[in-house]
């Protein structure tokens, strides 16, 4: 109820909603991870809704301070804004529901659409559609690292960053290199940014309801499928998890590690599977780094997919929870506000990067040149949501191939 009641001494308080269940919560969150296209502010945007304007489960400021505790910590913001909220409705039990359920329809479709991949695609037809796809997703990658650098880079440091780390990794590339871009540009962002303007103020304490977050870990990495290869699936989970950790920036820092990790380090996918499941990623409804699956699933088949998937999003979840006993402190340092204003540069320039080694995977003719300028004008002039760009890409490249 949302109108006011009246107590006994003639006061108006606002009536104080009752949480929802745990099954009202999956079905919820089930029904808006089918449904957000469009990238993870369009998913906050509905999440927002729900917990904020529509069910008043959490003040708006509480939305806000999870958003921005999500943006500076590792993994995918919009799944980690999502465990945030299930954590501050439902406790553990609400966070693990939610981001299970948001994430869900996507696997599912993903999971089809890899059983599709490796089953057709030596078909003429199959291999044209993708050829449409490889120029469209530079594109999207080529402007969301304009959009980004547009906030991002607002001085000569941060711009100095940028180029450094694009030259970086299309001259020498590799994880070493990577993990050195991260943690170089965090370190030179320290040293330029921060402020001497004396210890921060002293936050309030939080205390958060809920179970111990040590019995999350249980619940969260729990493998769902049996399988006889139990040590390949353990290999996956070990190597997304671990990659998962240093994914700051965003889903689109994720392409040029997981290329290094799954092509080059490991030879799980050719370079053409890369670039294909990365683009059914932005085809399903769910968050880019959803494209674990498919390389799982190319490696373990059904087993190997969740191994990925529940490696991909448990480590930040985990980092995500833990880190919300501490939200004030965190967001008040001075150092971890410099830290990470150099690190968002630096991202913006692997996301640069990354842009230049896709395109470089296209057919070299008109018809790719065509198909990632109408994309780039799609995405920054007029808006269009991704989710239309790349099943229009792929007609294009059936039709034009």
């Amino acid at each position: 109820m949302n109108h006011l009641d009246q107590s006994p001494a003639g006061t108006h308080e606002k009536t104080v909603p009752s949480a929802p269940s745990l099954g009202s919560l999956f079905l919820t969150f089930l029904k808006i991870g089918s449904t957000a296209f469009g990238g993870f502010m369009a998913l906050i945007s509905v999440v927002q809704n729900y917990a904020v304007v529509r069910r008043k489960l959490i003040e708006e400021e509480d939305m806000l301070d999870g958003i921005s505790l999500a943006t500076i910590l590792p993994g995918p913001v919009a799944v980690n804004v999502v465990a945030y909220v299930g954590y501050r409705v439902r406790g553990v039990a609400g966070a693990v529901v939610c981001a299970v359920a948001v994430l869900l329809p996507s696997f599912l479709l993903l999971l089809g659409l890899s059983y599709a991949y490796f089953r057709f695609d030596q078909v003429p037809a199959v291999e044209k559609f993708f050829m449409g796809f490889i120029p469209a997703v530079a594109a999207i990658i080529a402007a969301a690292s304009w959009n980004m650098g547009k906030k991002a880079i607002t001085g000569m440091v941060e711009m100095l960053i940028t180029l450094a780390a694009f030259g970086l990794l299309l001259g020498i590339g590799g994880f070493v290199v990577t993990l050195g871009i991260i943690s170089g540009s965090g370190i030179i962002g320290l040293l330029a940014f921060r402020q001497s303007s004396g210890p921060p103020s002293q936050p309030k304490k939080e205390r958060l309801t809920g179970a111990r977050l040590n019995s999350a870990a249980a619940a969260m990495v729990a493998v769902p499928f049996l399988s006889m290869d139990l040590a390949l699936a353990g290999k996956l989970f070990v190597t997304f998890a671990g990659m998962s950790v240093l994914l700051f920036g965003g889903g689109y820092v994720f392409i040029p590690l997981i290329q290094e990790i799954v092509v080059t380090g490991h030879g799980w996918v050719t370079q053409q599977e890369f670039i294909d499941g990365i683009a059914l990623g932005q085809v399903t409804p769910g968050p880019i780094l959803i494209s674990a699956a498919f390389f799982g699933y190319k490696v373990a088949g059904l087993l190997g997919a969740a191994s990925a998937t529940i490696g991909i999003y448990t480590p930040p979840a985990l980092i995500m929870l833990l880190s919300a006993r501490f939200l004030d402190r965190i967001k008040r340092s001075p150092a971890i506000k410099a830290s990470l204003r150099g690190i968002r540069a630096g991202v913006i320039g692997m996301i640069a990067a990354a842009a230049v080694v896709v395109a470089l995977t296209a057919q070299p003719n008109w018809v790719s040149l065509a198909v990632f300028a109408a994309a780039l004008i799609a995405l920054l002039r007029f808006k269009i949501e991704v989710a239309w760009i790349i099943p229009v890409a792929g007609i294009a490249g059936l039709l034009l191939y």
